[in-house]
């Protein structure tokens, strides 16, 4: 009985400690790079007026503009 005891919390212990190892979370070598935010997808219907697209300075007035006239997601929620 002691010996079963014995091996039972052995394998439990083992279990144990196996959940607890990470597994490495690497890409594999394909490696791929973002872009930059201003550099946009192209023509949308969803696009800005008077931004255009790869333009960093245009995507930095846009975002002025944003923060200016009030269109932020946070405050809107609350109306």
């Amino acid at each position: 009985m002691k010996l079963l005891t014995t091996t039972l919390g052995v394998l439990a212990m083992a279990a144990a400690l196996t959940a607890c190892g990470e597994k490495p979370q690497e890409m594999g070598g394909a490696s791929r790079h973002d872009e930059a935010p201003y550099a946009g997808v192209g023509k949308s219907q969803y696009q800005q007026p008077g931004w255009k697209t790869g333009d960093k300075a245009s995507w930095e007035q846009q975002l002025k503009a944003r923060s200016q006239y009030g269109m932020n997601e946070y405050s809107r929620a609350t109306q």
